[in-house]
């Protein structure tokens, strides 16, 4: 492959990772339901990140996850005015770019199969709920006060596998028909 091949094919991917990470950010404004602090369900915004993540790899979905979780946040402080989110700066790194970064696990899974597939995808919600978890056992514990019948470590679970279980259902549906579609066989 020439040099000139081999640059064309990294802009390309780039590009796609610009893309595909901006259109999670559309989506991940559309909001259904809304928790407080910043939990939410969305018309399926971790999508795009996870459909390239199948087609690229784990690396090019970390990056486009980390892209698309530095938006999520532009879009939960500035747009939707949930200031009440950011509890210290590790918290919104490891809740941000971290946790949408892990939608990269997904790539792992890169066989075109629909059970290939969702399973990329439970893992990815898997980790990203992990890191929303230890959030909020670490940061939130000390800001907010728990109900006490679920204490430091049960609250987390119930608030983040609330909204993360629905969204990997809707996420699932929607990646399992872009498979059955064939949307992975072909080139971007």
């Amino acid at each position: 492959m020439s040099e000139k091949s081999n640059v064309k094919i990294q802009t390309r991917i780039l590009a796609e990772i610009i893309v595909f990470a901006a259109l999670s950010a559309v989506l991940y404004i559309i909001r259904p339901f809304t928790l407080p602090f910043g939990g939410s369900i969305t018309l399926g915004s971790m999508v795009p990140v996870v459909w390239l993540s199948l087609k690229r790899g784990v690396y090019v979905g970390f990056v486009a996850g980390v892209i698309f979780g530095l938006l999520a946040l532009f879009i939960d402080v500035m747009l939707l005015g949930a200031a009440n989110i950011i509890v210290s700066p590790p918290q919104v790194i490891l809740e941000y770019p971290i946790a949408f970064g892990a939608l990269g696990i997904a790539g792992m899974f890169h066989k075109k199969t629909v059970a290939y597939a969702i399973t990329g995808l439970g893992a990815s919600v898997l980790i990203k709920f992990v890191m929303h978890y230890i959030a909020g056992v670490i940061f939130w514990f000390y800001i907010y006060e728990f109900p006490p019948e679920w204490g430091r470590y049960g609250w987390p679970a119930v608030y983040n596998g609330s909204f993360l279980l629905v969204e990997f259902i809707v996420s699932a549906v929607l990646i399992a028909v872009l498979v059955k579609k064939g949307t992975l066989k072909y080139a971007l």
